[in-house]
């Protein structure tokens, strides 16, 4: 969930560790809030452990005199918001642990925030109008653990930890490589939360093994309930409820109907290829390019008949292969979309809809504004906050075809 500072070159003097009083805008894609200095800067710096409306004083945290802009964090609170609240890790702030953007955000207004971005990313990228009741409409929508609180923690059933010199759990600084000791984390769920000590320099917990490299998770949705087996350290999502919540939302908006042929692109190990392709009873495809994944993909599908699993990055199989018409696809592409070369080769075979699971609302708002170029029109988007604490949501959208 941390990211290392890319090298880059430098652009005049460092204005890193300087001071400013600021107003603070709008929430901005990416954890932070947008603010301009004051004269004679007039600079816009990306600020992070703040809130819209709040005012700050911001310490640049990356930037030169030749940037076009400059990130920092706010280390002085002067006029908080009143959806401010005490950050429930005692590492969340700045310079310290780059896991979670919004622990001082009260949980209902964190999903505000995410509201306002994904709305913002729909019409800035989409093109979609902002009175439209698609994105006036929109709510990120709550997704508890069961058993808990909505309190926004211990949903995280998986975390990677990096060790400090003398075996003490430690995550990484925002954008560094810096370590932060830390006893626990909040968001951890209990099976992975930090042990006292590591024996090696990065350990994943949370992963029960059913061997030396499969798990096994089982899923229910839409009452139906099926087990599938993926690597280790293959990806799943890390929320418990996120596979129940994004497959009965793909089923919901795709209606999928008996006899109708299905896509699965960006499939993993066959998750909604597995409900898509029980719902309709007919010939089912799972493209997936990791080979490992592809093979657990072939297991999970053989219950079904017809179903195969095409190997490859995407954009080769459907440009080599596939060439025939499909009524329903399912996009669950990485978090920087399908892209163009994609969605083109997706609109050629004609589905009339398709379902777009989303971990990037940006990437949602370019890619739907090229299905729009092709006839396919967003006429349903649903978002969910499977990442309490931090900035990152899911959305799933339906584009259907119109012409």
């Amino acid at each position: 969930m941390s990211r290392a500072n890319r090298p880059r070159r430098a652009r005049g003097r460092s204005r890193v560790g300087e001071r400013f009083e600021v107003e603070v805008g709008p929430v901005a894609h990416g954890g932070h809030c947008v603010a301009r200095l004051p004269e004679p800067e007039r600079r816009v710096v990306f600020v992070r452990h703040t809130l819209p409306g709040e005012r700050v004083v911001v310490e640049v945290t990356e930037g030169t005199d030749g940037d076009r802009f400059w990130r920092g964090d706010a280390v002085e609170v002067l006029t908080p918001s009143p959806d401010r609240v005490v950050a429930p890790c005692p590492v969340a702030g700045p310079g310290l642990c780059g896991g979670c953007d919004l622990q001082h955000v009260a949980v209902p207004a964190q999903r505000e925030l995410k509201t306002a971005v994904v709305r913002e990313q729909l019409v800035r990228l989409g093109g979609l109008d902002a009175d439209s009741p698609l994105v006036s409409g929109l709510r990120v929508e709550a997704v508890p653990v069961p058993g808990r609180d909505d309190d926004g923690l211990r949903w995280r059933t998986r975390q990677r930890y990096a060790a400090m010199p003398d075996g003490r759990p430690a995550m990484r600084a925002h954008r560094s490589h810096d370590l932060v000791p830390l006893a626990d984390c909040p968001i951890a769920a209990e099976g992975a939360r930090p042990p006292s000590r590591l024996p090696d320099p990065v350990v994943e917990a949370g992963v029960p093994r059913a061997s030396e490299d499969t798990v096994v998770r089982e899923v229910t949705a839409a009452g139906s309930t099926h087990p599938f087996s993926v690597a280790a350290d293959g990806f799943w999502q890390i929320h418990p409820e996120a596979p129940r919540v994004l497959v009965e939302a793909v089923l919901d908006l795709l209606d999928p109907q008996p006899g109708e042929r299905s896509l699965d692109l960006y499939a993993g190990v066959g998750l909604f290829a597995r409900f898509v392709g029980e719902a309709t009873g007919a010939r089912v495809v799972a493209v997936e390019a990791d080979r490992t994944a592809c093979r657990h993909a072939r297991a999970n599908l053989s219950p079904l008949r017809p179903a195969a699993v095409e190997c490859g990055p995407t954009d080769r199989v459907l440009r080599s292969t596939l060439d025939e018409p499909f009524d329903l696809v399912v996009l669950d592409p990485p978090r920087e979309g399908a892209k163009r070369v994609v969605v083109e080769q997706v609109v050629d075979r004609r589905p009339r809809a398709v379902a777009y699971v989303a971990c990037d609302p940006a990437a949602l708002g370019r890619d739907v504004a090229i299905f729009a170029e092709h006839g396919y029109e967003l006429t349903a988007v649903r978002a969910f906050d499977l990442f309490p604490m931090t900035h990152h949501v899911e959305c799933v959208a339906l584009l259907s075809r119109t012409r």
